[in-house]
């Protein structure tokens, strides 16, 4: 079931976005393959696991573009195989992650059949709290110092 945002536009300025990323969320929670899980290893760091079984390295790819993590497998079956069952999935994809702001693919790799993406938060300086030093009486310059 999918919810139309229209009525909610109307009513509001500047949150487009906001409605733009729930709506891409709502499109991928409908989409189920690959497998894959999101782990919070600490306040920065994550990691996305994905089942890729059946995948080698050269056959999977990984782009960043602004806040766009896009995964894309493209199976390369060149030999025709008869199959009994057919358990394990060989189709192409396409997955799409939305990353927040500042957050940094720092690498991937395969274990064991799953791809490894680590991810790191990394917030510039001029963006984390400060401390504000507050004078009294004529002081005409006040020093940044950070927490």
């Amino acid at each position: 079931m999918r919810y139309d945002w229209t009525p909610l536009w109307r009513s509001t300025i500047g949150f487009d976005r906001l409605f733009d990323v729930l709506d891409e969320v709502q499109r991928t929670a409908e989409e189920t393959y690959p497998p894959y899980n999101i782990e919070r290893l600490d306040e920065n760091r994550f990691q996305i696991t994905v089942a890729l079984a059946g995948f080698t390295p050269d056959e999977v790819a990984l782009t960043v573009e602004q806040n766009d993590l896009t995964l894309e497998g493209r199976r390369n079956e060149k030999e025709e195989k008869t199959f009994l069952h057919r358990g394990i999935s060989a189709r192409n994809f396409k997955r799409q992650f939305r990353l927040a702001d500042h957050v940094e693919v720092k690498g991937a790799r395969f274990e064991n059949g799953l791809l490894v993406i680590d991810l790191q938060r990394e917030i510039p300086e001029s963006m984390k709290p400060r401390h504000i030093p507050i004078g009294s009486g004529n002081v005409t310059q006040i020093e940044a110092k950070a927490a």
